[in-house]
């Protein structure tokens, strides 16, 4: 299955706290689920600024130590993407604004990220998603 790597604490924003878009500087044509990797790397610094950012949408997240970190942690529906010149909501301005709904979250699934889309098999995520 399909998956991307989205860095703490975005990627429990996007299972937890309905983040309905994610902001990437490329496009991506694909539409369907895809998984939800929790990237392993968070400096205080990105997560400071992430709480801020989070905060002004509403939102409060849960201490650094507390969030999952190299594991897949949920499944999302890629609806649409589109180029934005201006910020909304969750979109960023000069940013590609993946459209994302249906969050699932799944039993974590430690595994190593990658840059770009990725395959996880099939196997690991039928044990936990079913």
């Amino acid at each position: 299955m399909k998956a991307i790597s989205v860095r703490q604490p975005w990627a429990w924003a996007i299972i937890y706290a309905l983040k309905d878009i994610e902001n990437r500087g490329w496009p991506i044509h694909y539409r369907g689920d895809i998984l939800i990797h929790a990237a392993k790397t968070c400096t205080k610094k990105e997560y400071q600024v992430a709480g801020e950012f989070c905060q002004s949408m509403g939102v409060s997240i849960p201490e650094l130590k507390s969030l999952r970190r190299g594991q897949v942690i949920g499944i999302v529906t890629i609806v649409d993407c589109k180029f934005s010149q201006v910020a909304s909501g969750w979109g960023m301005p000069g940013q590609y604004h993946w459209e994302l709904a249906n969050p699932r979250e799944i039993a974590p699934i430690p595994y190593i990220g990658q840059l770009g889309i990725f395959e996880v098999p099939d196997d690991l995520v039928m044990e936990v998603a079913a």
